[in-house]
């Protein structure tokens, strides 16, 4: 049986574990690992609506996060001709906008390369936490291509006119640098990466997960119309409504009674 490209663990506290699992080849993607990362993001998908996925961390094993393409995999599409190029094209695409609109919170954890399409992953999570030691470069151009399918992704996260400059010099982005574009959120020690993901968890369970997905899809309404009528009846229906479900009248009630939500992690019993 071949080995698997990726792997998925879900604990106890509804925290989905997804990893790029080939170290060997620094974590590159292909044809191959965009199926299963695709099938994945399906299952989290539906399980985050569900409520049975809190929380996603995308990571990677090994020194890097991801070198972007595999060699081998583009080798052979150079032998394709335009429609099965375009029909790899719509996978990635998927992918990204999979990850992207997954309806619970998403932490992405970048140590080392982040290079080419893995910029993009970055860019779909909420949330960046990188290694002092992390890179991102797009990489594209120096070998003929775009980031075109990222460039959405990208884009938002750090603005046209630096989107300009790097996707068109392929110059490689550091870590403190990555922070200042808005790429990364937070730039800690190597040797703490770990530690600074878990306290993000702790930060991310607390909040009320019915309050998350609604917040998170009401946050992609207002960033494609942040000045209209719909976009503002809407803001109002999304309160009301959780004002009055069970989730908001316990955050409400715990609030006041000083206590835990039912939705904290019992080992977290601090109100």
């Amino acid at each position: 049986m071949a080995t698997s490209y990726s792997q998925m663990i879900i604990d106890e506290r509804g925290v989905a574990w997804l990893t790029l699992n080939r170290p060997e080849v620094h974590n590159a993607f292909d044809d191959r690992l965009i199926a299963e990362l695709n099938a994945h993001l399906t299952h989290l998908h539906e399980a985050a609506t569900r409520g049975e996925v809190r929380v996603v961390v995308l990571g990677s094993e090994g020194k890097h996060f991801s070198a972007g393409a595999d060699l081998g995999w583009m080798q052979r599409m150079v032998e394709y001709d335009i429609e099965a190029n375009l029909a790899d094209s719509r996978k990635l695409a998927e992918m990204m906008q999979r990850l992207d609109t997954l309806p619970c919170p998403t932490v992405c954890r970048v140590q080392g390369a982040a290079f080419g399409g893995a910029v993009g992953l970055a860019a779909c999570c909420d949330i960046v936490i990188a290694s002092e030691q992390a890179r991102f470069c797009l990489s594209e151009v120096k070998i003929g291509l775009s980031p075109a399918v990222i460039s959405p992704y990208v884009q938002r996260a750090i603005g046209p006119r630096q989107m300009r400059r790097f996707a068109l010099s392929a110059e490689e982005i550091d870590a403190a640098t990555s922070l200042g574009l808005g790429l990364v959120h937070q730039v800690v020690g190597h040797d703490d990466l770990d530690d600074e993901i878990d306290a993000m968890l702790t930060t991310l369970l607390a909040g009320s997960p019915q309050a998350q997905r609604a917040t998170k899809a009401l946050l992609a309404e207002v960033a494609r119309e942040p000045d209209s009528d719909a976009t503002r009846e809407h803001s109002c229906r999304v309160i009301s409504e959780l004002r009055v479900s069970d989730e908001g009248q316990e955050g409400l009630a715990s609030f006041f009674d000083k206590r835990a939500p039912c939705w904290r992690p019992p080992q977290d019993d601090t109100p």
